[in-house]
């Protein structure tokens, strides 16, 4: 656990809301799955949620003195900086980092998002150098957007890009430039202040919304934890080191375990006949549903997927992408989905 997250309430003790928490652990087991858009009023811990993650995620391995946060095993590919070393016959050398929950603020420009040429340099050296932005902060960590739906478009846009090319591309002033941005981007919002496009929303792997807690043993026991832990942080978090560490453990053995399930022709049938019946557009909610119910699986500790894994993460997967009329509330019911799955 690194120091920023020491004050952090844990994730651990998050009473309830299983299926944003479910929705952030299959991301980092697999991220290629797309990220997470979370919706939901104030206080339902969301953000507490995301920014907690870091006290659970496994370090990385980086390439040392890199600039753009380059993985050192090449994964997602070398920067030019890296590449060039490499070109030269240098040895890159590596270093164990923390990862890092990255926060774009919602003010940031195009530039401070992508890069740009670092004048100061040029006007010293006379040669060009790209000055880094938040996009190679991210590589290799989560990238988390608050409120994102009030965020620009074209920012979004530049974020979907980047998480499902995993490399940010700048051609801007007659430079052309690119470097490895591999990370998982969540972003959290509430609905009550406007929804994203249909077109962004389905860019996002998956889709959670997150409700008030009414039940009230669940709403005392928020407020016994939240207040035993702003008697001592420090006191509470070291108390939950035990449940973090073995999450972090279940994590680093799920994403081992992931990549040996098999993808069968059961599985794919499985995909096809969910996004079929609900009547999905293009393959991305086929290829999403496959995804997330494979690192789900692996999460449980299990060889193979199965159909439960299937309906458990159908509505993370289909519930933003079903058509719906304007102020109407898209719902995915789990009793459609078994049957549609035991159909022959």
């Amino acid at each position: 656990m690194n120091e920023a997250s020491m004050t952090l309430f844990p994730f651990t003790k998050i009473v309830g809301q299983k299926e944003m928490k479910t929705a952030l652990l299959l991301n980092i087991i697999d991220p290629g799955i797309g990220g997470v858009l979370i919706k939901g009023n104030k206080g339902t811990a969301k953000s507490t949620a995301v920014r907690s993650m870091a006290q659970f995620m496994p370090p990385r391995r980086v390439v040392e003195g890199c600039r753009f946060g380059c993985s050192y095993d090449g994964n997602g590919g070398f920067c030019p900086e890296c590449s060039e070393k490499l070109k030269n016959g240098s040895i890159l050398t590596w270093k164990t980092v923390p990862t890092k929950i990255v926060e774009l603020p919602l003010n940031a420009t195009e530039d401070r998002v992508s890069g740009t040429l670092d004048l100061e340099h040029i006007l010293e050296s006379g040669r060009r150098r790209f000055e880094p932005g938040i996009l190679a902060l991210a590589n290799g960590n989560v990238l988390y957007v608050d409120e994102i739906n009030l965020l620009d478009d074209h920012i979004i846009d530049l974020l979907l890009d980047s998480a499902a090319m995993g490399r940010n591309y700048v051609e801007r002033e007659g430079i052309s430039f690119s470097h490895p941005s591999k990370f998982i981007l969540v972003g959290t919002m509430n609905p009550e202040e406007g929804d994203l496009r249909p077109q962004l929303l389905d860019r996002f792997g998956l889709s959670v919304e997150v409700e008030e807690e009414y039940h009230i043993n669940s709403r005392m026991e928020v407020i016994k934890r939240r207040m035993e832990y702003e008697a001592d942080p420090e006191k509470y978090i070291e108390g939950c080191k035990d449940e973090l560490d073995e999450l972090q453990e279940r994590i680093c053995g799920a994403r081992k375990r992931v990549h040996e399930i098999s993808v069968d022709d059961d599985a794919i049938r499985n995909a096809a006949k969910i996004s079929s019946h609900f009547k999905m557009e293009g393959h991305r909610a086929d290829l999403t549903l496959i995804r997330a119910s494979r690192a789900l699986a692996a999460l449980k500790e299990k060889d193979s997927m199965s159909k439960e894994d299937f309906i458990e993460v159908s509505p993370m997967v289909l519930t933003h992408r079903l058509k719906k009329n304007a102020f109407e509330k898209a719902s995915l019911s789990i009793d459609e989905v078994r049957r549609c799955l035991n159909k022959s």
